[in-house]
């Protein structure tokens, strides 16, 4: 299928759709300028003293956590970042009452800077923080502004609520992500190779009319899709048009 008949056909699918889910990873946020994990360029592919799933997990946290905060501030934390067409779009669609969630594995608050209500973060959000002694929240400034571990009031850990390896997604956002997707009409998945599990899995509760699917590189999922649009999603929602 050509591009341009791509983007008819897309058209037309979020003209009559009226219940739209979008899933989307870590190729929504790139052109924002907040690199990916697995792409060339990404972090998997830099060098540092252990590999960087290694890193981000809940045992090197626990037992380094100064090397897990060098490296979380330097390589997974982005404050400059502002949100692209893509985030835009979306969050105009739910405006319209078009689309009712955005599920994203994306721990960057991009979807709600951009204007996006109901955003399900399957794996956090940088934004929120939460010492390990009191509970006591902050926001990204209090992780920003110190050096080494960031300490609570209490002289507790401050940790990121980001789901790291080894630990578990909040039950009930996974719950509200399965009950938006079988819910939804039209599922569009944009900028994730669907290799995170168990994010990934929640696409197969979709039973609805139409599966977009628009990722640069191959997905299990791509023989299962109504459309597949090979190109960055923030380009190919800059030619959505919203009546």
């Amino acid at each position: 299928m050509e591009n341009q008949e791509q983007m008819e056909k897309l058209q037309k699918i979020i003209t009559n759709s009226r219940n739209i889910v979008a899933f989307t990873g870590a190729g929504v946020s790139t052109e924002s300028g907040v690199p990916d994990f697995r792409s060339a360029g990404g972090i998997y592919g830099k060098q540092y003293p252990h590999p960087p799933e290694v890193m981000v997990s809940h045992r090197f946290f626990m037992e380094h956590p100064a090397e897990f905060y060098e490296f979380y501030r330097r390589e997974m934390v982005y404050p400059q970042a502002r949100p692209n067409e893509a985030h835009r779009k979306l969050a105009q669609m739910e405006g319209k009452g078009r689309l009712t969630a955005v599920i994203t594995q994306n721990i960057d608050g991009l979807h709600q800077a951009a204007g996006s209500r109901r955003v399900l973060e399957l794996h956090g959000s940088i934004h929120r923080n939460r010492c390990m002694s009191c509970g006591e929240q902050y926001g990204l400034d209090a992780v920003l502004e110190s050096t080494g571990v960031p300490r609570c009031r209490c002289g507790g850990i401050i940790k990121p609520e980001v789901v790291l390896y080894e630990e578990e997604l909040d039950s009930q956002v996974l719950n509200a992500s399965i009950r938006a997707i079988a819910q939804a009409d039209t599922l569009i998945i944009g900028g994730t190779s669907l290799a995170v599990y168990p994010a990934a899995g929640l696409v197969r509760y979709f039973e609805g009319e139409h599966l977009v699917l628009i990722n640069l590189s191959p997905t299990p999922m791509d023989h299962q899709a109504d459309l597949l649009i090979r190109e960055k999603i923030g380009e190919v929602f800059s030619k959505i048009e919203l009546a």
